[in-house]
């Protein structure tokens, strides 16, 4: 079953993505609620708004992301992703050998999540915008420590992915040893809709991995394609660690990372010795498929002007106040 949530006329609405268009949920119930309320009770729900209610037509509303989760953890679980980036940014392609013992993650921003179709202003003070595909999967109840296995019965659904990235303001924030911050969290895509976990099992391997291709377009040229079964951990074992000694909680976002092939112009970059295809100006439109899931499509606009940023005070020498100080 595919969960949604638009927007008509003003209005917020969340449903099912039916053969006709769009069925609303009864009242105000989010997917947010129907995610909290577990895969069985949503999966009622759905039938009943499907049986009950008259479909909306999808090209008549503003999809807006499937959900609102309380937290974003986005990893970096495709080797090739990473070897190509770190050839981009000069460090000569070697992953480090800390990359294969655990999965890496960050903490993104869940208030910056944009529509299937929204625009994606430029961020302040970038000039060197790029994207990245992903699947993101959504834990269906709260667990703490758990086995990949337990992980299994964690797992809600998936959507697609697009995690916006101001490579020239990252370079400089990821410098001090923090981030990304600022070169990721003024826009992020997920859409076009939640797709239960049951849809995809046909296209689980032997290993668990989901063997889903995965393409993405700039203004209609095709520019990185990969499977979802390459990533270097399934899904169980990202929600697994990232669970390790804490909580993870029913809506709770996990994406993928990046694609390998060309799931980023940065790996590109990196595997070409140039800014190959260039990075994203106004007016580019990116589109992401991903097979069982659907497709995003999102135009880059004109951003703000940045606001001035204070440069940090030296630090000063003294160690204690002076006896004019503490008259």
């Amino acid at each position: 079953m595919r969960f949604a949530t638009w927007e008509c006329a003003g209005r917020s609405s969340a449903g099912v993505v039916g053969e006709h268009g769009l069925h609303a949920l009864p009242g105000t119930t989010t997917v947010l609620d129907l995610v909290r309320a577990g895969l069985p009770a949503a999966l009622e729900a759905g039938a009943a708004a499907l049986d009950t209610s008259s479909p909306t037509p999808i090209d008549s509303v503003r999809l807006l992301p499937p959900l609102q989760p309380p937290t974003v953890r986005d990893f970096a679980a495709f080797e090739e992703h990473v070897e190509g980036v770190v050839k981009s940014v000069g460090q000569g392609g070697v992953v480090v050998p800390e990359w294969y013992e655990a999965p890496a993650f960050y903490f993104t921003n869940p208030y910056a999540l944009i529509g299937a179709h929204d625009d994606v202003p430029v961020p302040p003070g970038s000039h060197v915008l790029d994207f990245e595909l992903e699947v993101a999967t959504v834990i269906g109840k709260d667990g703490a420590s758990l086995t990949p296995e337990q992980a299994r019965d964690h797992v809600f659904g998936y959507t697609v992915l697009n995690d916006w990235s101001a490579r020239d303001l990252q370079g400089r924030e990821m410098k001090v040893g923090l981030g990304p911050a600022k070169g990721k969290d003024f826009a992020t895509t997920l859409g076009p809709w939640l797709v239960t976990a049951d849809e995809l099992d046909a296209y689980r391997e032997d290993e668990g991995f989901l063997q889903l291709d995965m393409r993405v377009s700039v203004n209609g040229t095709e520019v990185g394609q990969d499977l979802l079964s390459n990533m270097s951990w399934t899904f169980e074992e990202l929600i697994s660690y990232a669970s390790c000694g804490t909580w993870v909680k029913a809506g709770d976002v996990l994406g993928s990372g990046t694609c390998g092939n060309g799931g980023c112009l940065g790996e590109l970059w990196g595997r070409h010795g140039t800014r190959t295809p260039p990075p994203l100006e106004p007016g580019d439109i990116v589109e992401m498929t991903v097979e069982g899931i659907g497709s995003i499509r999102n135009r880059v606009v004109p951003g703000e002007q940045p606001t001035p940023i204070t440069a940090a005070r030296r630090r000063p020498r003294l160690r204690k106040r002076t006896a004019s100080d503490r008259t």
